[in-house]
Order: C-alpha cells, then sequence, then structure tokens
C-alpha cells in the first residue's frame, strides 16, 4: 500500500470520527424523574419524562431523598452545606442553575456524598431544559429538570415534605432520532427510490423500443435487400463463354468459373457466383471488388449507414524502427507505386526521411 493511499484512509478515518463525534454531541437522552412523598397519610406519587442527562452523565438509574444545599441554592463551591446527607443515605441534590458551572454544583454535591445530583432551570425559563455539559465532573448521574417541576420539589422539602425521587433514563433524542427527522428522511428516500425506480424503468424501455425498431428496420431492409437482389441478372454458364475459358475467378470464393455454375450479374457488370455474392450484398451492400453500392443502385436505401458519419481520416501504416520513431506513413489508399511527387516509382521504393539511409542506398547503388 503506498503512502499517499495510507494518507488517504487516515484522512478518511479522521473525517468519520468527527462525524461521530458531532452526531454524538447532538444526541441527548431524557429523563423519566418519579417522584413519591406522603401527604395526609397517603402515598402521592408522580411521574413523568422531564429530565435531560448531562452530556457527561452515566446513563443509570438512581434514587434518594432530596435535598437541597442550605442557604445557597445554587450550590456552588465546597462551602456548600447539605445538613441532611448524614440522615438520609441514599440522598439526592437539589440545585439551581446559575453563579457557577455545572461541573462545580456537581463536584460539590458529588463531595458531599450525593448519589446524584438534579439541576432544575433559572427562574422564567417555565420547563425549557438544556443539554448541560460538566466535563469535569463524571462519574455520577447529573439531569436538569425544568423550574416549574424543581420548584414544585423545593417548596415541598422546605416544608418539612421528604420527597423520594427516582431517575431512569428515557429515550434517546436528536437530528437523527426526532420523529420528524424520521418522516423527513422516510419521505425523501421514497423519492429517491421512485425516481430511481422511474428512470430506470423509463431507460429500459426506451433501450427495448430502439432494440425493437432497429430489429423492425433491419428486418424490412433485409427484406427488400432481398427482392432487389433477386432482380439481378442470373445465368448459367456454358462452355465456351469468355468466363469458362479465361483465368476469371470470383472474387468471393476465389474459385475459377466452370461451365453449369449460375453467376450474378451486378449493375456495375461484374460476376460472381450466386451462392456466394448474395449473402456477401445482404451483409455488405457493395461489389467485392468496384465496392459499388449495388443495393443504392437498386433502390435500398440503408438510413442508419447514410447517418453515420464518412468523414473519417484514411488509415495508414506506419513502419518504424525497432527502438526508433516512425520514418514514414503510407497512405492504405494510395497504390504503392503511385508516385505523388512526380519522380520515377523505383526512386520512390528507395526514399527515406533519414538522410543518413538514403546516403548509404546511394553508396550501394554506385
Amino acid at each position: 500500500m503506498g503512502e499517499k493511499t495510507k494518507h488517504s484512509l487516515l484522512l478518511l478515518l479522521l473525517c468519520l470520527s468527527g462525524l461521530v463525534h458531532r452526531s454524538a454531541a447532538f444526541m441527548f437522552w431524557t429523563a423519566i424523574v418519579e417522584t413519591r412523598y406522603v401527604n395526609s397519610n397517603s402515598t402521592v406519587g408522580k411521574y413523568c419524562e422531564c429530565g435531560v442527562y448531562g452530556r457527561n452523565s452515566p446513563l443509570d438509574q438512581a434514587s434518594g431523598i432530596v435535598v437541597l444545599p442550605a442557604g445557597d441554592p445554587f450550590g456552588c463551591g465546597t462551602e456548600s452545606d447539605y445538613s441532611r446527607n448524614s440522615s438520609y443515605p441514599p440522598w439526592i441534590a437539589l440545585v439551581k442553575r446559575g453563579n457557577c458551572t455545572f461541573s462545580e454544583k456537581i463536584n460539590a454535591a458529588k463531595d458531599h456524598g450525593a448519589a446524584a445530583v438534579v439541576v432544575y432551570n433559572m427562574d422564567g425559563s417555565g420547563n425549557d431544559t438544556t443539554h448541560m455539559a460538566h466535563p469535569e465532573a463524571e462519574g455520577i448521574v447529573a439531569i436538569m429538570i425544568g423550574n416549574f417541576k424543581g420548584m414544585e420539589i423545593v417548596k415541598m422539602v422546605n416544608n418539612g415534605v421528604d420527597v423520594m425521587m427516582i431517575i431512569d433514563a428515557g429515550n434517546p433524542h436528536g437530528p437523527w432520532l426526532d420523529t420528524y427527522w424520521l418522516h423527513f428522511l422516510s419521505i425523501s428516500f421514497f423519492i429517491v427510490t421512485a425516481a430511481s425506480f422511474s428512470y430506470f424503468v423509463f431507460i429500459s424501455a426506451s433501450r427495448l423500443y430502439n432494440l425493437s425498431s432497429l430489429r423492425r428496420s433491419q428486418k424490412k431492409l433485409k427484406s427488400e435487400a432481398k427482392k432487389a437482389i433477386a432482380r439481378l441478372e442470373v445465368r448459367t454458364l456454358k462452355r465456351g463463354d469468355e468466363e469458362t475459358t479465361s483465368d476469371s475467378m470470383c472474387a468471393v470464393c476465389i474459385e475459377s468459373y466452370k461451365a453449369g455454375d449460375v453467376v450474378t450479374v451486378l449493375t456495375c457488370d461484374h460476376i460472381f457466383h450466386k451462392t456466394c455474392i448474395e449473402p456477401w450484398l445482404l451483409e455488405r451492400r457493395t461489389c467485392p471488388m468496384c465496392k459499388c453500392d449495388i443495393l443504392k443502385a437498386l433502390g435500398v436505401e440503408d438510413d442508419a449507414k447514410d447517418n453515420i458519419s464518412t468523414s473519417s481520416p484514411p488509415e495508414v501504416t506506419v513502419i518504424t524502427v525497432a527502438g526508433g520513431d516512425a520514418l514514414y506513413e503510407v497512405p492504405l489508399n494510395t497504390s504503392m507505386n503511385t508516385d505523388p511527387m512526380g519522380t520515377d516509382p523505383e526512386r520512390q521504393e528507395h526514399r527515406y526521411d533519414n538522410r543518413a539511409f538514403e546516403g548509404d542506398s546511394e553508396a550501394a547503388r554506385g
């Protein structure tokens, strides 16, 4: 594996890891918050999926008696006093957002022995929550709840009510997991699939139609060609005919003509065996000797052939010396005995682009 390939793979892995990290940052888990307390000799329980786990919190379950920090509802710093923590193990700290970082609040409660930390949002935020980050306070369950829910529990605790709280993981949420995105992706997938299928059907139908049209055209052309070929002059050679007495031969099968052979005379007056020339004309249309388009002369036009450009460059033969460059080029449609420069044909056979070769040739003839 080359160095460029290794660097490309490394770059791809880094990009993928960045995407995964970015996607994870957008995702969050809700928390199920259950509270129980005794009111008039009866136990009241409330249940809601109204919390959000912190970004650095483990998605574990936690339970305990709710405890407020004495004097400072924000629970900032090590001076926060959780006076009831020794009487109610395990316990959960309930603190208000603000005045310090989330990490400082969580660490302060953790140092006092809290089993979990619940942060309720600031005043005026209603039941809104946020996906709080606390990178310096890990290893403890930490969630955020709305201000209304938090103040409701704070009032009961301040009134001397023992509130038991149970925290459990809810459902994951994020741009790729929300119902809106799922619907959007489903519709997009359906549209792309339908468009791809429609395009495939259209292309397949077009190809089948073109192929069918081509076959019909070829079949029609072949039928017309057979009818046209049938109009050509056909005769049987006899002894004494010029073709049987001379060295004439069929240019298709390269065999001499004999008495009794059935031959076809083309519009260009060239003669060939009937069994040889008819398949030839169906495939190639032209006379093997003069290249005259026989079917065209008989009124059969090949539309497909007429649409093909005939302005292709002439084929050439390139003469090379092993290990060297081309010396000269000779067009195939030009006779080797033709001298376009007006010089002697024998002289033309000894022309070289390399003047050193020409000098050696002159010396050899001298």
